[in-house]
């Protein structure tokens, strides 16, 4: 017979209650959401670490200039072969040019060039954050007094901020000198008119629109490879899951951001 002080034995196990899809979805993006507040804020206070973010900028365009200038290039040609045989249809041949630079500014510069940092530069972050969060190199920063979050989160998520755009236009400059040959061998078009053709076009409104968005483009693909690899599973599996996850989720939320700024970019031109 048992006290009333002695705890009973004869009860079953509690189980544990684990959280379902939505109230995981709603954790993670409280994360997501201290994570950036966490950026902004430790992005005004001191100390500044002026010379890690000049090499990731350096490491964020190096790393991602040849592939783009390669792909930039390809992408002007590409495009202009076939959007030739569309307009030999109604003979406006000789819009080719303007098609050609209304595409590249609007649309395929900034997505051409997020897309390839996303897989270039945020597959990196991701792995090289991951891998020192395995060998707990991190947890050692913290111990010597130093602030990994500023020194590895904020000077990263700043450089591809910075070089995303600087790029972009860099992308938008190689399509065009693609774009041109393509056209001068077939239609005989001087540079001269090609240029005139490109610059009485484009506007202000879609340099402008191609700058900001750039600049959304790098940020996003910063925060979310910092957050994948900043926030890695220990071992090795954590680190190639936290690399392929920063490209999937950067792609997938270039794309919704492309979206939303081509909502609005025809809301603002159509008022």
């Amino acid at each position: 017979m048992q006290t009333e002080t002695e705890p009973r034995t004869d009860l079953p196990p509690k189980a544990s209650v684990e959280p379902g899809v939505f109230a995981r979805f709603f954790i993670n993006l409280a994360d997501v959401a201290t994570f950036i507040g966490r950026f902004f804020r430790e992005l005004v206070l001191p100390p500044y670490e002026f010379k890690e973010i000049i090499r990731q900028c350096y490491e964020v365009g190096y790393r991602s200039l040849l592939l783009i200038s390669i792909t930039g290039f390809i992408t002007g040609i590409v495009f202009t072969n076939q959007s030739r045989p569309s307009l030999t249809e109604f003979g406006a041949t000789s819009w080719l040019p303007s098609l050609v630079a209304i595409a590249v500014v609007r649309a395929v510069g900034p997505l051409v060039t997020a897309l390839i940092a996303a897989g270039k530069i945020g597959s990196s972050i991701g792995a090289e954050l991951g891998s020192m969060n395995v060998t707990e190199q991190i947890d050692a920063m913290e111990v010597s007094g130093t602030n990994p979050f500023k020194f590895l989160v904020v000077s990263r998520v700043i450089a591809t901020t910075i070089t995303i755009p600087m790029l972009t236009m860099y992308t938008i400059f190689v399509a065009f000198v693609g774009a041109f040959i393509n056209v001068n061998q077939n239609e005989l078009i001087s540079l001269t008119s090609f240029i005139q053709e490109i610059f009485g076009t484009i506007t202000y409104l879609d340099i402008f629109t191609a700058l900001v968005k750039s600049v959304v483009f790098g940020f996003t693909i910063g925060i979310v490879g910092c957050y994948k690899g900043y926030h890695s599973s220990r071992g090795t599996e954590g680190v190639g899951k936290a690399a392929n996850s920063s490209v999937v989720t950067a792609m997938f939320l270039v794309f919704v951001e492309e979206l939303f700024s081509l909502q609005i970019l025809n809301a603002i031109r159509g008022s």
